[in-house]
């Protein structure tokens, strides 16, 4: 089950962004995120303060979460999209996490069902995401799913310098 997360979900959320910073640390992973940078407690405490923060249950358990909302990152603005639309028109999906001790089941694909249902639920046909350039398994993940690379930005993101980030997008219906 996917619903908004609340305040109770933290210390879950927050455990999830520290495994994911433990396997990057032990070469099991390659997201490109900085422990005490970004993601952090900060960071979802923030989404969840904003209203735009889910979660995935499986059974009583968090197994991932991401940030579902309307808000383009600047440099999003640089891109030349292949699908221009109003800002009005999009919904961006941030910070999409899976728990490394539960991944490989589907809970990524089952986020970005979610994600996509929920744009267009909330009028929203186009669909945007990023990732870093490093972080291969988000962008075959990704692309599976439909969504093609419109641009590789070098940048300073959430905080974290040199930065490739690969801005990726999805027209629906």
């Amino acid at each position: 089950m996917i619903r908004k997360a609340t305040s109770r979900d933290l210390p879950a959320i927050a455990g999830i962004y520290g495994r994911i910073h433990d396997a990057e640390a032990a070469g099991a992973l390659t997201t490109g995120w900085l422990r005490e940078i970004y993601p952090t407690e900060a960071t979802a405490r923030a989404a969840i303060e904003a209203g735009d923060l889910f979660v995935l249950e499986d059974g009583a358990e968090i197994v991932a979460a991401a940030r579902v909302n309307q808000e383009q990152v600047p440099v999003y603005y640089e891109v030349n999209w292949r699908y221009p639309a109003s800002d009005d028109e999009v919904m961006v999906l941030h910070t999409l996490t899976v728990d490394p001790l539960r991944s490989g089941r589907g809970y990524g694909r089952q986020f970005l069902e979610f994600y996509e249902a929920y744009a267009l639920e909330n009028g929203c046909p186009v669909l945007r995401i990023d990732t870093n350039a490093r972080n291969a398994a988000a962008r075959a993940m990704y692309a599976r799913r439909g969504y093609i690379e419109s641009a590789i930005l070098p940048t300073v993101f959430n905080g974290i310098p040199g930065v490739n980030l690969v801005c990726m997008e999805k027209r629906l219906g």
